[in-house]
């Protein structure tokens, strides 16, 4: 049931997101348009100054919907970000879209046309009319998923990240792409999938090249691959899409419980470091700067207390500060610091003081109000 309800959920949410809409460019080469759709931010009008990873989208005909939905769902639960959302309509020109040459595995003819027209016209289209940031999203199924490889084999691609959903691999893609991604020294984001209802000729290359790339060392790579049972090749696409971007989007999630306790509590140290790291790295990693969630603090207080490294409660204020400068947050760490070290006076100070500020999460002032009158009662005795 719950299964059924995420796949609803995938093609028909609208968790905020804005309409889509329609737009379109102009091919050179071609001498006519082509169709775009278009999903905007619940943030880009509301925020002039923010930019957004782009997630582009090949046979937009009918990927668009339900890549839209898995977006607009876990935004919902902020396990996913704000994107851009561009789906491109290929339609009849699907085929000659990713025309290769045979005898080089390379793009001929109109394939040529294509993939010109994607880097060179399509994406600087894009990024001028759009607020997009440098992480750049690339997804296709089948002949759609095999041409987006296409852009590893430049020295410096044009994407970041690739979805290759049961991709009908082109010559010798199966170990070229292994070899490209093991020279990258950028971060690379690399999902393909499959199923046991696969077409097999299909599946046979797509299973060697996860071989390939599971061999590669290379730690700039970030790699998944899944192979779903009872699927066939059109419908592991709804499996695909959550897992693909789960996955790529795991730094983006908020402090788990699995996170906390398995990584978190276990640390004898460094706990505002690690809080600063896993921020630091959605920003370097996937362009993303976000202020520091409430829960996220809260999440580090707790094992700092559960630890008993209440000096480190100073560094955690610090920084709530800084995140968060007109909230108690700050002040009410500061003051669990100096009960904790014995030091009530200072203590019902900085609950007082927290008192004065704003109300954050689950912290009120009637709180810090009954925290202070305690710590006074208890310093007249």
């Amino acid at each position: 049931m719950k299964k059924v309800f995420l796949i609803l959920m995938l093609v028909f949410g609208s968790f905020g997101y804005s309409q889509k809409v329609s737009d379109s460019v102009f091919v050179k080469s071609q001498n006519l348009y082509r169709e775009l759709t278009v999903s905007l931010p619940p943030s880009y009008k509301i925020d002039p100054k923010r930019t957004y990873p782009l997630l582009f989208l090949l046979d937009g005909d009918y990927l668009f919907d339900p890549f839209e939905g898995a977006i607009k769902y876990g935004y919902y639960w902020d396990d996913l970000p704000e994107l851009i959302i561009v789906g491109l309509s290929q339609d009849k020109e699907r085929e000659a879209d990713c025309t290769l040459d045979e005898a080089t595995g390379l793009p001929e003819g109109s394939g040529v046309d294509f993939f010109e027209f994607i880097g060179g016209e399509l994406i600087p289209y894009l990024q001028k009319k759009y607020r997009i940031s440098p992480f750049k999203i690339i997804a296709g199924h089948d002949v759609t998923a095999s041409f987006i490889n296409l852009y590893l084999y430049k020295d410096a691609p044009l994407f970041n990240a690739y979805i290759s959903l049961s991709p009908e691999l082109g010559l010798e893609m199966e170990t070229r792409i292994a070899e490209r991604l093991a020279g990258f020294k950028q971060n690379i984001f690399y999902y393909q999938s499959s199923s046991d209802g696969d077409i097999k000729k299909m599946k046979e290359k797509i299973t060697t090249l996860d071989t390939n790339i599971k061999a590669v060392v290379n730690p700039s790579l970030n790699y998944k691959y899944d192979d779903f049972k009872e699927a066939s090749h059109y419908s592991l696409v709804l499996y695909s899409i959550p897992s693909a971007l789960y996955h790529f989007f795991a730094s983006y999630q908020p402090i788990s419980t699995t996170e906390f306790q398995e990584k978190i509590v276990k640390l004898e140290s460094g706990y505002v470091t690690y809080l600063k790291n896993k921020y630091d790295i959605l920003e370097k990693t996937l362009s993303i700067k976000l202020n520091i969630r409430i829960n996220d603090f809260k999440a580090i207080e707790a094992a700092i207390l559960k630890n008993k490294a209440y000096p480190e409660l100073e560094q955690l204020a610090q920084l709530s500060r800084k995140m968060y400068p007109k909230s108690m947050l700050g002040d009410y760490q500061m003051a669990l610091f100096y009960e904790n070290t014995g030091d009530l006076k200072n203590a019902a100070r900085y609950y007082l003081n927290a008192f004065q500020l704003q109300p954050v999460g689950s912290l009120t002032k009637d709180m810090m109000l009954d925290k202070a009158t305690e710590l006074k009662a208890q310093l007249k005795k």
